[in-house]
């Protein structure tokens, strides 16, 4: 569970400006740590197929979240994906 402390830290540390919440930045920072916690979870639990449709749901958004901005600002998408570790 995304606590309010922890999703005001993502935000904070991928805002592009004060008042910044909902950048594309922002919004793929807040699901890479959602995908992380849910494979946390399916580790533990192999079974829940609900979580697991979930996750491949979150990581489709990511994915197309990323693509848009690639498509927009390459410096911007080379800088968030080395500054959250998602490709090598």
């Amino acid at each position: 569970m995304l606590t309010k402390d922890k999703k005001s830290t993502i935000v904070g540390a991928h805002k592009r400006n004060p008042q910044d919440t909902g950048s594309t930045e922002v919004q793929v920072a807040l699901l890479s740590d959602r995908i992380s916690q849910l494979s946390r979870h399916l580790i533990a639990f192999k079974k829940d197929h609900t979580s697991r449709h979930g996750l491949l749901q979150l990581v489709s958004q990511r994915k197309r979240l990323l693509g848009f901005l690639k498509r927009e600002d390459v410096q911007r998408y080379e800088q968030l994906i080395r500054k959250l570790g998602l490709r090598k």
